[in-house]
């Protein structure tokens, strides 16, 4: 279990929305429980309720089992997923390879920050921790307690600074780069489960809008 003093402002998160898929997606804010599957129906995507400015965010991942070639699965926070403007900071694992994990920013739907880090375990081996300090002045990446990658504001660059929602999804992108990326999906180990737990996000700073805007 993640140690909440590590994390002294944050707090559980206890509702979400599911974006696609509700049948492919459970909850249990008891517990503080998440997975999304991917099987026949596709994936799934869920997402906080509102939109934060900086913080702590944080969960424990394990990710899917067997042959996930093709898959993407991740934790991110984007200011709305799907607008292409949209600030954006991203853990995604690549399927073909579950021993690493990609990090990336965006502005203003700009990205092509991409850093691939050696985890130095399979992500489907038990769960890990995975957290993402945002401030107005630096990004920190966090596996497991250590710091993965850190960027700091640089003037005339430019940063992720609008109010932003917690996602994370299972998707097939095996379109991409021509399969390049993640792999080209194969689906023999269908269904694949990926779980959440701990989930927190931070306190005080919840901004009440709609996803729409």
């Amino acid at each position: 279990m993640a140690d909440p003093a590590l994390h002294p402002e944050t707090q559980p998160l206890k509702q979400i929305a599911i974006d696609y898929t509700p049948e492919a997606c459970t909850h249990c804010p008891n517990s503080n429980t998440i997975t999304l599957t991917f099987d026949h129906r596709g994936g799934a995507r869920w997402r906080t309720t509102t939109r934060f400015l900086y913080g702590t965010f944080s969960a424990l991942i394990q990710c899917p089992t067997g042959n996930t070639d093709g898959l993407n699965f991740n934790l991110y926070l984007s200011s709305l997923e799907g607008d292409k403007s949209q600030d954006e900071i991203d853990f995604e694992f690549l399927g073909k390879d579950k021993t690493i994990v990609q990090t990336n920013y965006y502005t203003t739907g700009t990205g092509n920050r991409e850093s691939i880090h050696q985890l130095g375990f399979d992500c489907s081996d038990g769960f890990h921790e995975y957290v993402i300090k945002w401030g107005p002045g630096e990004i920190v990446w966090l596996i497991d307690g250590k710091v993965v990658r850190k960027v700091e504001r640089k003037e005339g660059e430019g940063f992720p600074e609008k109010p932003m929602f917690l996602y994370s999804s299972v998707w097939d992108a095996s379109y991409i780069d021509e399969g390049r990326w993640t792999g080209k999906y194969v689906g023999c180990d269908a269904p694949y489960v990926c779980a959440y737990k701990d989930i927190h996000v931070p306190t005080g700073t919840a901004l009440e809008c709609s996803c729409d805007s």
